[in-house]
């Protein structure tokens, strides 16, 4: 999942009190890119989907991925569309750097523009009229997203396509009874980061398809996604479910009662026998839901 607050949900608890220090800081932004990096690497399949099923008038040519992170929907939309050219923006310096590392790699480089901007910013860079906007887990963070909305609307080449991404839920790891000595923890811990979300970033949940009806778009479709994956000796799984659960115990760490919390640090204890690095049911579970719109003028 960026704009300048999508963390993959993950907020730590310096952020939530309003005492990060630059350290602090740093190392948040620092995790905040591995989880995106490793997060494109495991839903790479849905997001091939999402692309594939778009509703396009031909190929597009000019894309802007809002919000692009280190290029979860930047990359693949390169690979699905050969002659086509991406502006990726985001407000994090070093997401962009690691995407541009990544188009380097990749030998796309020269089909990538990169532009550091804060899109909750009065005026947003000059994006011209892409025939695909891309916009991934970022709306749900902007303070205005119907503002966003209309200017999105506004960029669109006629015929145009938005492409509206966001989750349905952060990731689950493990089974519901899991672990034996506090069955449900990860859904109770799910709990607890919800509704620190419920009054930190209102626009979570929100009825998209209503949003953009209001804003000037036509929905042309609609469509919910789930993936499942086996993780259980995949090392980027293992990695992914390590990172995402040490930056969800951070944001709920004040809230947990002291057996949650030992729980907690055993799943996350490298070398107890019962953590995620060496269980056999790891799986990762997770949702997108979908819009794809044009303008309905």
């Amino acid at each position: 999942m960026t704009h300048s607050h999508k963390q993959h949900g993950h907020h730590s608890a310096h952020d939530r009190h309003g005492h990060t220090t630059e350290h602090a800081h740093e190392r948040g932004a620092h995790d905040q890119a591995l989880i995106l990096d490793l997060d494109a690497r495991v839903t790479a399949p849905l997001t091939d989907d999402v692309i594939a099923w778009l509703p396009l008038v031909g190929d597009p040519r000019e894309i802007v991925d809002l919000g692009a992170g280190t290029g979860a929907g930047t990359l693949p939309l390169l690979a699905r569309f050969p002659e086509a050219r991406v502006t990726a923006v985001d407000s994090s310096a070093e997401h962009l750097d690691r995407l541009r590392a990544k188009a380097r790699e990749a030998g796309v480089a020269d089909r990538v523009r990169t532009l550091l901007a804060d899109l909750d910013q009065a005026d947003w860079p000059d994006l011209g009229s892409p025939d695909l906007v891309w916009a991934s887990a970022s709306l749900h963070h902007m303070a205005d997203p119907d503002l966003a909305l209309r200017r999105t609307r506004d960029l669109l080449a006629p015929g145009g396509l938005l492409a509206l991404v966001e989750l349905s839920g952060f990731p689950r790891f493990l089974p519901e009874d899991a672990p034996a000595e506090r069955p449900g923890l990860e859904e109770a811990l799910h709990a607890v980061s919800d509704r620190w979300h419920t009054g930190h970033v209102p626009h979570r949940g929100a009825d998209w398809a209503e949003k953009l009806t209001a804003n000037g778009f036509r929905v042309e479709g609609e469509r919910t996604l789930t993936a499942e994956l086996e993780g259980s000796g995949d090392p980027v799984v293992v990695e992914y479910a390590l990172t995402s659960l040490r930056r969800l115990r951070e944001s709920v760490v004040d809230a947990l009662v002291p057996e949650d919390l030992a729980a907690l640090d055993r799943l996350l204890d490298s070398g107890d026998p019962g953590g995620v690095a060496h269980r056999d049911d790891l799986t990762v579970r997770t949702v997108r839901s979908v819009w794809a719109a044009r303008r309905s003028d």
